[in-house]
């Protein structure tokens, strides 16, 4: 069961006096409604009204009662955590997934602790075969942060509900060895792709391929670009002031928070399998490959294609 906060009772205590249904008072908490009736079947007084306090000690004496389960231990969250490492899917993505999928937090699992299980596993072997980096953790977002960097969450609602042409994810490919790689930026909205060769990953270098593929676009298709905490990405501000947009940042190893530039660099690698080295990639071939990426039909944009709905005045020119 979702345990409730001595805050949470005391509002649930105040509507359900006040006579509210169960799910005006779940919907009030950001709760499941099954939360709701179970906290007050369990906690609730014999006669069916509720006190915050006696619940909250009902609920402390429970919970010291109960024998510790281990959350990977349960088998439901056991499983849905299975099923998804063999998809090959990161403990991060696991867990962030998970959260977004389930209001109840049940099935609320930190990355950590799908390490420490995988780790703790007779076949550890076979779960970190799954895994891209053979089950050794990303290094601490700590070390080597950028500086004044502005985090996704005051990214304006626009761009987070995809509503208008302009608010661009940004990302790096590397090549093998990390001589080379690409930067791509992909428009959130339409799924129009932009990507360059790069020599190496240096701010400078990043920066200035950001600011090409980006400088001739009119400001109404020009707003947000949102990177990952790479040190590529460490001449934001230089960027954003160039380019008049605003720079946001992923939190550190929420690959989730980028998922359109994840899913679309997925689709790179279907001409550029891993291993790929991108110095011998002519810039030609790329742009080719970018074209053909754009004027794929897309259902999630109503089998129209990236480049219809990007330039959508262009393409209806051309279409007469």
């Amino acid at each position: 069961m979702a345990q409730l906060s001595m805050e949470e009772r005391e509002i649930v205590s105040q509507l359900w006096a006040a006579r509210q249904p169960r799910n005006a008072i779940a919907k009030r908490l950001g709760r499941a409604r099954s939360t709701i009736g179970r906290e007050l079947a369990r906690n609730g007084q014999g006669d069916g009204s509720y006190a915050a306090v006696a619940a909250q000690r009902k609920a402390v004496v429970r919970r010291r009662e109960r024998p510790l389960v281990r959350k990977l231990e349960r088998p439901d969250l056991n499983a849905a955590v299975r099923s998804r490492l063999t998809k090959e899917w990161s403990p991060d993505q696991i867990a962030g997934r998970l959260k977004q999928d389930h209001l109840d937090n049940r099935f609320h699992v930190a990355p950590q602790t799908i390490y420490t299980w995988i780790d703790q596993d007779p076949d550890r072997d076979h779960w970190k075969s799954f895994l891209r980096r053979g089950g050794k953790r990303p290094k601490s977002p700590r070390a080597g942060r950028i500086p004044r960097q502005v985090k996704i969450d005051g990214r304006p609602e626009e761009a987070n509900l995809r509503q208008r042409l302009g608010d661009f994810e940004g990302d790096t490919i590397v090549s093998r060895g990390k001589r080379s790689g690409l930067v791509t930026l992909v428009d959130r909205k339409s799924r129009y792709l932009l990507a360059a060769k790069l020599k190496d990953r240096t701010a400078r270098r990043t920066r200035r391929k950001i600011e090409r593929l980006l400088r001739d676009l009119p400001p109404e298709q020009r707003h947000t670009a949102t990177f990952d905490n790479g040190k590529e990405f460490s001449e934001h501000e230089a960027l954003a002031k160039t380019l008049r947009i605003n720079v946001f940042f992923a939190h550190p190893y929420a690959s989730w928070e980028r998922g359109t530039s994840e899913n679309t660099n997925g689709l790179l690698r279907q001409y550029y399998p891993k291993g790929a080295d991108f110095a011998d990639v002519s810039h030609f071939d790329l742009a080719r490959t970018v074209q053909s990426i754009n004027q794929r039909p897309r259902k999630c944009l109503n089998y129209k294609t990236p480049s219809e709905v990007f330039f959508p005045v262009s393409n209806s020119l051309r279409c007469d």
